[in-house]
């Protein structure tokens, strides 16, 4: 067993696949002392691969919180949530998400996770029955994904953000029950989906759709509610799943849907039911959060991150057009997601390294995290990033590419 082991690893080795671990020595923030994993001494880098969009990963009023939920609450909830763990922090916590959703998913309720991967494992095995018939978009993240071939549905792909194809589907769909699966913010190309026309789609043929917004929440919309906030078009039809790891600068998840729904979950979602609650010091200290994030403060902080975006974006469309190789690209996207394709996993990997080693932090994403052929270096940003630390990246990025032309 060990020597086959060895063989896949070897070929994914030829193949520029394999995966490295590093080794973050100092906190999250855009500037980070950052080590192999071989423990060699570790340097200043500028990042521009975290999720902390807002930068409150590094509030001190977060931290704060955070410490006074030690000091209140323990270090541990001891148990699952429904025998003794479901604590004061994370009831408060359901009822703060589900208030500030109630104008866009009314008679909601909130069911809260300990990570984004669990939620989207507990919505899809418990409504994905054998009376289910799950439309997946083709790009959506791997937890949609596994949760997808864990539930006993039948399963149709289609086509990126292709509602066409979705319609065709649907048509010919006789099932007892529809669930429209999408990303709201698609975490590789950073493009989003249309919940308009998904809304249209789901009224026409009584459908459902759940809606992944990991990388939309605390990002999109004035109030910071994310890819739903935006909608002209809404319908009530909507299962929203939300992380608390990213723009809220903690770690968790939660869905919110219609109470019937979450009640359900609640009783048969096995990723719910048999797993320990997540630290209830993190759910009081996302009571803080979210008190920044929906407020001035979260306001203020989205602003600065939608200049970052457009000044990125400039000088990646400036670069790209200079380029002769068709390979070379940026995704088609309007967040704080990046993406500059390359082509092969090799040049992903070898410009994700040149970069490191003029002190940048930016991973090379390969198949099978994206399709063949569209392997890419994947930038994100913070509000805390300056004008200064992009063009550093630019002129960066622009002696690299030129080298590998």
């Amino acid at each position: 067993m060990i020597k086959k082991l060895q063989d896949r690893m070897d070929e994914l080795d030829r193949s520029n696949l394999l995966r490295q671990k590093w080794i973050a020595q100092s906190q999250t923030g855009t500037h980070q002392l950052i080590a192999s994993a071989d423990h060699a001494s570790a340097n200043n880098h500028i990042l521009f691969c975290s999720n902390d969009y807002l930068g409150l990963a590094s509030h001190p009023d977060i931290h704060d919180a955070l410490k006074k939920g030690v000091d209140l609450w323990g270090a541990g909830s001891g148990a699952s949530h429904l025998i003794s763990g479901h604590m004061e922090p994370h009831e408060q916590l359901e009822i703060m998400l589900g208030e500030l959703f109630a104008h866009l998913i009314p008679d909601n309720r909130c069911l809260t996770f300990s990570t984004g991967y669990m939620a989207n494992l507990a919505v899809m095995t418990a409504l994905g029955d054998s009376n289910c018939e799950i439309l997946s978009d083709e790009l959506n993240h791997a937890s949609l994904i596994d949760g997808i071939r864990l539930s006993k549905s039948k399963v149709s792909i289609y086509k990126h953000r292709d509602y066409e194809n979705l319609e065709a589907l649907l048509k010919k769909n006789n099932s007892d029950m529809r669930l429209i699966v999408t990303d709201g913010v698609f975490s590789m190309d950073g493009d989003q989906a249309d919940l308009s026309v998904l809304s249209d789609l789901a009224d026409k043929y009584d459908a459902w759709i759940v809606v992944d917004d990991a990388h939309g929440y605390g990002v999109l919309g004035d109030k910071g509610l994310g890819s739903l906030e935006n909608e002209s078009r809404l319908c009530e039809r909507i299962i929203l799943i939300g992380t608390l790891g990213k723009a809220a600068g903690l770690s968790g998840a939660f869905v919110i849907a219609h109470q019937t729904i979450i009640k359900f979950i609640f009783q048969t979602a096995r990723s719910y039911i048999y797993t320990t609650a997540a630290l209830p010091a993190i759910s009081f200290a996302l009571l803080a959060s979210l008190k920044l994030m929906h407020g001035n403060e979260g306001r203020r902080r989205r602003t600065q991150l939608r200049s970052l975006e457009g000044y990125l974006r400039d000088g990646l469309s400036s670069l790209a057009a200079k380029q002769p190789d068709s390979k070379f690209r940026i995704t088609e996207s309007s967040s704080p997601i990046q993406g500059v394709i390359v082509g092969d996993a090799q040049r992903a990997m070898n410009l994700s390294l040149g970069l490191h080693n003029l002190g940048f932090r930016v991973p090379g994403i390969r198949p099978p995290t994206v399709p063949v052929g569209t392997s890419r270096i994947r930038l994100t940003l913070s509000a805390d990033h300056t004008a200064k630390d992009i063009d550093c990246l630019m002129d960066g990025l622009t002696i690299l590419i030129k080298n590998m032309s």
